[in-house]
């Protein structure tokens, strides 16, 4: 193994959680689970990735109990006993394999379209019915409604530890529900839910509270948060590394750019510095070219990603599309053996390699 990336491959502990490697598969919508169920191909691709050793795994977004959490009817649910066997059987073949993973639980709030499977009578839900562009489509969910999000959430941290998995990440970034609920232009609630920007981060505290009640003070509980969503790239819910202290896995498109002006420090990078927490970094790991296009791309070098592991700018770094086409990436660059690594295709998006 190359010094360079000596960094990448130094183990990582905390709490009950132990990694081999700083490396994490990145959480990517697949739509491979007719009906909700992940089937054999899922447990197939996941426990490739453990195979080649990945140092933890993080799933695609998986659907909490309620109606509207999804849209589409090849996403994965995490309720339902035949949803929850089937990624019961995903973690025991990770866990042969020698990896560590965790779900991600997902609600697409506003996202979601009037219509949609799997259930299509089902309205979409958000923190006040309004999209991401600030079309008023739904009402507003009661404060009662709001309490059954949570406790859905909880349903899902409990199932995760009792199936087997190493731990739970919540999906808070990317303008979805609990991220709707951070966001000023999609949250004017006037309850406990609603106002300045710590006012609006209450549900995602509460999701918190009520998932740890369940899973007990050592199940890692991992939190993705991004500023950036996919309608507005430009989005910002902290504008300063002041906002960003109040507010509080942080997501970003590039992980080498700079957050705030005045710092070479990214998101990941601020909130371990504020909060001391470990957190994961993310953002074209190893491909040229952004995630959000999914266009084609090339393998890239890896030094500036290593030299700032290195300097513990943050703990843990999600690798995405490069995981995706190839689960030997993470073994290829440890071997040394980059002349391997396939360049990304759009067609990589139809196949469970």
């Amino acid at each position: 193994m190359s010094q360079s990336v000596n960094p990448l491959f130094q183990p990582f502990h905390y709490g009950a959680l132990s990694l081999p490697n700083r490396t994490v598969m990145a959480p990517m919508t697949r739509g491979f689970s007719p009906g909700g169920v992940p089937g054999q191909p899922v447990v197939d691709y996941y426990r490739r990735r453990a195979e080649n050793e990945v140092g933890l795994i993080v799933t695609e977004g998986t659907g909490i109990n309620h109606p509207a959490s999804v849209s589409g009817d090849s996403i994965p649910l995490f309720h339902g006993e035949k949803a929850l066997e089937g990624w019961q059987a995903v973690v025991e073949a990770v866990h042969e394999a020698g990896g560590k993973i965790v779900p991600q639980l997902w609600h697409v709030g506003m996202t979601r379209k009037k219509g949609e499977l799997p259930n299509a009578e089902a309205l979409p839900v958000g923190p006040s019915g309004l999209t991401l562009t600030g079309e008023q489509v739904t009402e507003p969910p009661t404060t009662e409604e709001v309490e059954q999000l949570v406790a859905a959430y909880a349903q899902a941290a409990a199932d995760a530890k009792r199936i087997g998995f190493d731990g739970i990440e919540l999906h808070g970034a990317h303008g979805y529900l609990i991220d709707q609920f951070f966001w000023e232009k999609t949250n004017k609630r006037t309850d406990r839910y609603g106002g300045d920007l710590v006012g609006r981060t209450q549900f995602a505290v509460e999701v918190i509270e009520a998932c740890r009640r369940e899973v007990g003070p050592d199940f890692p509980i991992i939190f993705r948060f991004s500023q950036w969503k996919m309608t507005d790239y430009g989005a910002k819910l902290a504008r300063t590394p002041e906002e960003l202290e109040q507010f509080l896995h942080c997501s970003t498109r590039r992980f080498w750019e700079a957050e705030f002006d005045g710092s070479p420090l990214n998101l990941a990078g601020w909130t371990k510095k504020l909060t001391g927490k470990p957190v994961i970094s993310v953002g074209s790991v190893g491909l040229n070219g952004e995630f959000t296009s999914f266009s084609e791309a090339e393998a890239t070098d890896i030094s500036e990603l290593t030299e700032r592991l290195g300097d513990d700018e943050f703990d843990l770094i999600a690798i995405g599309r490069a995981v995706l086409q190839d689960p030997e990436w993470v073994k290829k660059i440890k071997e040394g053996r980059t002349d391997e690594i396939r360049a990304f295709s759009k067609e990589s998006l139809q196949t469970l390699y």
